[in-house]
């Protein structure tokens, strides 16, 4: 088993910033690739960026690529979303998900483990 916790989330006006954590725990070893979704009200989760743990490949939404920037610390088991330039459009629930086998991947059912989420709220 894979435990995931987020933190990091909070209330940022348009135009800022935050960095969103996922720390895992319990069979560490056992995943070779992290992914961050994110879930607003009334819409489906939807995928915003991949790592893969040993290569450090990274793979982007269109819709955050050059805003948001995925990457990890293996020594920690942490991961981390640092997002800048925030719109509204960006307020959700944000969720970290291991896989477990296989690289990067942009869905849902690709991934076994999920944390709880944390919310993420851009006023305008």
């Amino acid at each position: 088993q894979v435990q995931l916790v987020e933190s990091g989330g909070g209330l940022v006006q348009a135009g800022g910033s935050l960095r969103l954590s996922c720390a895992a725990s319990g069979r560490t070893f056992s995943y070779n690739a992290v992914g961050w979704f994110r879930q607003a009200p009334g819409k489906e989760r939807e995928f915003v960026a991949s790592i893969n743990w040993n290569a450090g490949v990274t793979y982007y939404s269109d819709r955050v690529k050059g805003r948001f920037t995925i990457s990890r610390d293996n020594a920690k088991n942490t991961v981390y979303l640092q997002m800048n330039s925030l719109k509204p459009e960006d307020t959700a629930v944000y969720y970290c998900a291991a896989r477990i086998q296989g690289t990067v991947a942009v869905g849902r059912n690709d991934y076994t483990y999920w944390g709880q989420g944390t919310q993420v709220t851009v006023s305008s």
